[in-house]
């Protein structure tokens, strides 16, 4: 009998594409970042070199439009960045997506556009009858003041400011608002953001599916409380909030990108109540052993209860558990000794007095 061979219908050169990178990736992604990403995989199958000029001419973007695509995947930690001493860019690692299927997703390492097209060495010029940075007696919060169309025309004469605000086009897909340009112009004005650090809080707000100008300058106020003054501060911050969202998701067995009444629950935990993330986690083991469903709601009347209590630590819970035990085994008593019902044809029968604080605190307790 004669061998069979058995060969493939397509050429033998070919670019595999991931299909986890099909199933969660690709559908956030628009044109400019799919092509660019698809091409980078390309050069790398066929061990060719390439650049930012190239992939510029071959897709007819400009390079700005090809390192913003660079930097949105490198933030999905999809690529990873290296510059050289001058903050060229010098090389793109193109990182497996099977090792980051059951990764923590983490704030990377990005460098806003802005750098790469600005002279590193130019005198930043000063915007004409306007303080550039907030006064030391200012209030922590300050108020966007009212601005006039003058100081609007005189904000878009600035080279970097007008460069700025084409690049926050760019970042929401559309012309600014006189609003949107106000909120940009209190950012760099009266906070005394640096070009880099606005183009670096316009793209991590973006890449989180925000593009409200009064989003971003909520983010840019509490940066402005943590004085955080560089994309790198802003960029630990984010690494710390993210790995903390992630270990509380964990911890209530969630696996999932957190859902916005989620994260509300914890900005509540972590900001309003200023707990450590181990209080957390003791409050979500709790919850954890105990139901199965609306478990952030569980776990939020745990915490509030602890705050009302003056919990700081992990070492005032037992404390705090004790006292509130005490006090619902004296409401229990009372309730027993109480004898003022009167009997009547609907309660003329044995009852049952369930005191819910002390079955509450019972599940708590196990």
């Amino acid at each position: 009998m004669n061998r069979v061979n058995i060969y493939r219908s397509v050429p033998k050169e070919h670019t595999a594409v991931p299909n986890l990178f099909i199933d969660e990736y690709m559908a956030e992604s628009n044109d400019a970042q799919l092509k660019i990403y698809l091409f980078l995989i390309r050069m790398l199958n066929a061990n060719l070199p390439t650049s930012i000029a190239d992939i510029a001419d071959k897709f007819n973007y400009t390079e700005k439009d090809v390192l913003r695509a660079l930097t949105y995947w490198e933030a999905r930690q999809l690529l990873s960045l290296d510059y050289d001493a001058a903050h060229n860019l010098s090389g793109i690692q193109i990182r497996s997506l099977e090792q980051l299927s059951d990764a923590p997703r983490t704030a990377p390492q990005i460098t806003p556009v802005l750098s790469f097209v600005r002279q590193p060495d130019a005198a930043q010029e000063q915007l004409p009858d306007a303080p550039r940075t907030a006064m030391p007696d200012e209030a922590d919060k300050p108020a966007r003041p009212e601005y006039s169309l003058d100081d609007l025309k005189r904000f878009k004469s600035n080279e970097e400011a007008a460069q700025l605000l084409m690049v926050a086009e760019q970042y929401v897909g559309r012309q600014l608002t006189r609003s949107d340009m106000e909120t940009v112009l209190f950012l760099y004005d009266r906070l005394g953001f640096s070009a880099d650090l606005i183009d670096y809080l316009m793209q991590h707000c973006v890449e989180r599916g925000k593009k409200d100008f009064r989003y971003m300058e909520k983010v840019a106020l509490s940066w402005h409380e943590q004085g955080i003054t560089t994309p790198r501060d802003a960029q630990g911050a984010s690494r710390k909030y993210d790995k903390i969202v992630y270990t509380i998701m964990k911890s209530l067995g969630k696996n999932a990108v957190p859902a916005p009444k989620e994260l509300e629950y914890i900005n509540k935990w972590t900001r309003e109540y200023g707990f450590l993330l181990d209080v957390i986690q003791e409050a979500c083991d709790k919850t954890v052993m105990t139901t199965d469903s609306h478990r952030f709601a569980y776990a939020d009347g745990i915490l509030s209860k602890w705050y009302q209590a003056g919990v700081h630590h992990k070492s005032d819970i037992a404390l705090a558990d004790a006292a509130h035990k005490q006090s619902a085994q004296a409401y229990g008593a009372r309730s027993k000794n109480d004898t003022s019902v009167t009997k009547n044809r609907f309660n003329n029968f044995s009852q049952n007095t369930y005191d819910f604080d002390q079955l509450e605190q019972n599940i708590l307790s196990n």
